[in-house]
């Protein structure tokens, strides 16, 4: 018995760029919109330069070639698995907390 398996993975169709936002339509219709400074390239870039991309994989990516710019759709639909938002501080992870914590525990019970 064989089983069909569909790539539910959606792929840009269609980059815009002004000032402040990237849109990006997908093919599945949903048009994916993201502030700019997320991308310093893109904001150092002229409008010409932003206007100027391509799609790479079928869709998964968009290129601009002027700016070394690569963007994942994936990236775009879940940014908190893929980047460091400029309005997130990066986060200790739980382990490295409870280390640090233990030090200090150790240190207030020696002194």
């Amino acid at each position: 018995m064989s089983t069909l398996v569909e790539r539910a993975e959606s792929l840009a169709v269609d980059v815009s760029c002004t000032d402040d936002e990237l849109s990006v339509v997908l093919s599945d219709g949903r048009t994916v919109t993201v502030p700019l400074l997320w991308f310093p390239r893109l904001v150092a870039a002229s409008g010409k330069q932003r206007a100027d991309w391509e799609l790479i994989g079928g869709g998964v990516g968009i290129h601009w070639e002027a700016v070394d710019e690569d963007i994942s759709v994936a990236s775009l639909l879940q940014p908190e698995n893929f980047m460091r938002l400029p309005d997130k501080a990066p986060q200790t992870s739980s382990r490295a907390q409870r280390k640090s914590k233990s030090r200090r525990s150790s240190r207030a019970a020696r002194g």
